[in-house]
């Protein structure tokens, strides 16, 4: 008896989709309902409704339809693209007892395929002596943006599949002609059926080699040539995700202008010019937001702006190394603190120095230890120490991905750049008159200034490689 109520066919136009449906159909006690969730109709081209569910009904109860599913006689399923409804893909992928199918084709073949049938006409063949053929030029930004669009549904379900625990029975085109396999999914399913043959309806459109059905084909192969397909350029990532960190959001109630901090980034000096914009102390700004009230402060203020602010890499590691490495106050980790003196062996002074002295402690003492922190952080943020990845030296694109969790910030600013860049923002919101900004230099940044050479900023870009890359950092000085 099969463990499964229905089953998904994940797949896309021109994989063979099709030809998988009528194989499954062939076995006793299954059914593939087409695609039953496709915004353009229901099933099939030119029909009506399914299980006796309109478009209508579908569209405005996608729920109704799958329970449907379920109760048809059989074990019965659909074909789903990446342009059907989302909300059947959410609802499929959290339910253990529907069965996913994975059909995967060469996107390039795919991508050939699909422009002769849009070109011809023909999206199915059964008499071989209909087929059309056509050839076809090849559009490289189309074909890239195909590509994007297949990695990002197929990374989708990966994902939840994993986070699931859940599996799924994957088949390539070339697999579609191999009784054999086709047999293993029914076991998949969990169906005692099996096939004898191979449906012989469908016929295979434009079997001809990819240089007699591209009318472009050199130029095709050019285009080609720089996609990276193993992504050979991809800065690795092994950072958390990470929350949207509402807590920590500042708002000024008259101006209707929010401030999304990143930790160790520029922080009291916005604090006191919204302060200064509000007629208030900083502490009086409403802070301490929860998610429900962060929507209500949103739907009430109308028009309102949201900001945050970069630093640079060097700037805010160094911010970070001197608060909670090389502090005692709250932001400080003492247990963080000791592991780097005693594992990765940083020449961290005990007791912990005085940052406003150099002559009791030397700018060549403080380089050697926020060099080593720098090199720490590089195999803390590639997932090489037991050490949590804290906020406050986590990438900014990071931070930045776990804020757009919840609501993207309207403005991102740079340090280097705030004061017109919260002019721009003011004036956007009729403040007048705009108040001047303070400093936002740490507090040490004079040390930092001291110690920065080329050494530094290449362990900073090293460390942060995916913040260089992603906004464009240059060297610190």
């Amino acid at each position: 008896m099969t463990k499964f109520d229905y089953f998904i066919i994940l797949a896309e136009m021109r994989t063979g989709s099709n030809f998988l449906e009528a194989n499954l159909n062939a076995l006793e006690g299954v059914t593939c309902h087409g695609e039953a969730f496709n915004p353009a109709f229901i099933g099939y081209p030119k029909t009506d409704g399914l299980l006796g569910m309109s478009r209508d009904d579908r569209d405005s109860d996608p729920s109704a339809l799958i329970t449907k599913i379920v109760a048809d006689d059989g074990l019965v399923g659909f074909r789903f693209f990446h342009n059907h409804d989302p909300r059947v893909l959410t609802i499929c992928m959290d339910d253990p007892r529907c069965a996913k199918i994975i059909l995967t084709r060469n996107p390039l073949d795919s991508y050939v395929s699909w422009k002769s049938a849009r070109a011809t006409g023909q999206w199915k063949l059964t008499n071989a002596t209909n087929a059309k053929s056509l050839q076809i030029a090849f559009d490289s930004e189309e074909f890239e943006a195909l590509l994007a669009r297949l990695q990002e549904f197929q990374l989708d379900i990966q994902r939840r599949l994993q986070t699931s625990g859940q599996t799924a029975f994957y088949v390539g085109y070339d697999d579609l002609r191999d009784v054999e396999i086709l047999n293993g999914l029914a076991a998949f399913l969990g169906v005692d059926a099996r096939l004898d043959g191979l449906d012989k309806k469908l016929k295979k459109q434009n079997p001809e080699p990819l240089d007699q059905r591209v009318r472009n084909f050199d130029a095709m192969k050019a285009a080609l040539g720089p996609l990276d397909r193993f992504d050979l350029s991809r800065t690795p990532n092994f950072e958390p995700r990470r929350g949207a960190a509402v807590p920590t959001y500042v708002a000024s109630e008259k101006a209707g202008l929010l401030f999304m901090p990143l930790r160790s980034a520029p922080d009291w000096a916005v604090r006191r010019w919204l302060a200064e914009v509000e007629g208030t102390r900083p502490r009086d700004l409403q802070r301490k937001f929860t998610q429900k009230t962060l929507r209500t402060w949103q739907e009430s203020h109308v028009g309102h702006r949201s900001f945050t602010v970069l630093r640079h890499p060097v700037a805010r590691a160094h911010a970070a190394f001197c608060d909670c490495i090389l502090s005692d106050g709250p932001e400080s980790f003492p247990g963080i603190r000791a592991n780097l003196r005693r594992v990765h062996k940083l020449p961290i002074p005990d007791p912990l120095p005085d940052l406003s002295d150099p002559q009791t402690y030397s700018n060549a003492a403080h380089r050697a230890a926020f060099l080593g922190f720098l090199q720490f952080l590089r195999q803390n943020l590639a997932g090489q120490t037991p050490i949590r990845v804290d906020p406050a030296w986590a990438s900014q694109l990071a931070l930045l991905q776990g804020i757009a969790t919840l609501s993207l910030p309207d403005v991102i600013c740079r340090e280097d750049s705030l004061g017109d860049e919260l002019a721009v923002l003011s004036t956007q919101l009729g403040i007048a008159p705009i108040p001047p900004l303070g400093d936002t230099n740490h507090q040490h940044h004079n040390r930092l200034v001291a110690i920065y050479d080329a050494v530094i900023e290449d362990a900073a870009r090293t460390a942060y490689a995916r913040d260089y890359a992603a906004f464009g950092f240059g060297n610190w000085a």
